[in-house]
């Protein structure tokens, strides 16, 4: 069996039958914000859901699994999980990020560094010397986003975290891993220290809950990643990871359909005299195709293009749709 068939397996398992109160086999929705102590300084397993949830633990060894992490801190979006991994930063740490990351992000970085909290970098993470340029600034953070949103570029995460390990051992390698899920690319395993995900997307993947996610390599990291979590309180509900946890399951299922599905509408579109440019890395003439089917299982299930005749073309496309939604989030 296959690596990603055992975790697929796994995944569909976790939390499965190992209630200890009522032998459950479904895991149980824990609601409690508090739990019972049996004496004086004589503390339970779990004592406030700030701190620790039964439901959200089950979510938390799940993820860990699938990213062969240490240990993973859930939160309540994506940009929490940002947020969370930036915290690991002190004012005089560098960070360097892609120029055409996620915007919100983009925003957020901006505006922790203009307060001071860390020195910023934007950067083009995508050309055959980045890695080398990147660690010659000593930066004590990378974050990289591949898949980049909306255009599908492709970071190589291994060559980025060699060089920068290489030149300054103490560094860290965060990958956004939204894109594409673990199902289809595990970056702890390619060399990054830290992943982050919006569990509102894939992981999740029925946009019935907003979450997120930030899963560690080594036990230090985790453990200051946990005391943010727990003194800034950004941690995901019980309700969210119980919801979260039950769309998961199919994650395996929807990931490879979705994918295949965008792989033949981005060939249809290549064909369309209508389209100017596809951007999906399943494209043998895409600039990052070489780099994904190296460090992907996959080519994913997210697509852009651009249609010509600009703006005006591109309304008129989007009032004509019966099938997609417009709305924001994908998954």
């Amino acid at each position: 069996m296959s690596t990603k068939n055992r975790k697929s397996t796994k995944l569909v398992q976790s939390g499965i039958a190992q209630d200890e109160a009522y032998a459950a086999v479904i895991p149980p929705l824990y609601l409690s914000s508090t739990h019972k102590m049996r004496g004086f300084n004589k503390f339970p397993e779990y004592q406030y859901s700030r701190v620790r949830n039964p439901t959200r633990d089950v979510l938390v060894e799940a993820l860990t699994n699938l990213e062969n992490g240490h240990n993973a801190t859930v939160t309540a979006s994506g940009m929490a999980a940002i947020a969370l991994t930036l915290h690991l930063l002190n004012t005089d740490d560098l960070l360097i990020a892609p120029y055409d990351c996620y915007g919100r992000a983009y925003r957020l970085m901006c505006a922790l560094s203009e307060k001071g909290h860390f020195k910023l970098e934007f950067v083009d993470q995508y050309g055959p010397d980045a890695a080398q340029m990147i660690a010659d600034k000593n930066p004590r953070m990378v974050f990289i986003e591949t898949p980049s949103n909306p255009v599908m570029r492709i970071a190589d995460i291994n060559t980025i975290a060699e060089a920068v390990h290489n030149k300054n051992p103490g560094s860290l390698i965060v990958c956004d891993n939204t894109f594409l899920s673990p199902i289809l690319q595990r970056p702890l395993e390619l060399g990054a220290d830290i992943v982050t995900h919006s569990t509102t997307k894939f992981l999740n993947g029925h946009s019935d809950v907003v979450g997120g996610a930030v899963i560690a390599k080594d036990k230090a990291v985790w453990e200051e990643l946990d005391f943010w979590a727990n003194s800034l309180g950004v941690i995901g509900a019980p309700f969210d990871s119980y919801m979260t946890m039950r769309g998961m399951r199919t994650l395996a299922l929807r990931v490879r359909h979705a994918q295949d599905n965008a792989q033949q509408i981005a060939e249809m579109l290549t064909q369309h005299n209508a389209i100017e440019n596809v951007y999906y890395p399943g494209l043998s003439n895409h600039d990052g195709h070489d780099i994904a089917k190296k460090q992907q299982d996959g080519f994913g299930a997210m697509l852009s293009f651009t249609l010509k005749g600009g703006p005006e073309k591109s309304k008129i496309f989007i009032d004509e749709l019966e099938i997609f939604v417009l709305a924001q989030s994908l998954g």
